[in-house]
């Protein structure tokens, strides 16, 4: 399983931000650094990329990269991490932040379980 991009698919942060009003789902926006350990979270999100690329290193070590436009899908479950450039994006989370359990970032190890 994978994230899916769709590029070119806004102009706007305010267009980002209304895209994950209307699917009821919580926002922020946030800029994300690289990081050094895989991992996954136990909810959906989507994030619109506002400024430099979104990387992400799957486990298998395949790299796939978003630039300013795209919007992508990041399904529950899937094994992965920011790697390159920082970004900056809007994300919008299925739960509301302040229910997420922890750790967000849950280890490779939990998933086998």
């Amino acid at each position: 399983m994978r994230f899916t991009k769709t590029d070119h698919h806004f102009q706007t942060e305010g267009r980002a931000l209304e895209e994950i009003a209307r699917r009821g789902w919580h926002s922020m926006v946030k800029t994300f650094h690289p990081e050094s350990d895989l991992h996954w979270h136990d909810f959906d999100t989507v994030a619109f990329i506002l400024e430099g690329t979104a990387s992400a290193e799957y486990a298998d070590g395949s790299v796939e990269h978003a630039s300013v436009g795209a919007r992508v899908e990041a399904p529950a479950g899937v094994v992965h991490r920011n790697v390159g450039s920082s970004f900056r994006a809007v994300i919008g989370f299925s739960v509301d932040p302040a229910r997420m359990t922890q750790p967000v970032n849950k280890p490779v190890a939990a998933k086998d379980r």
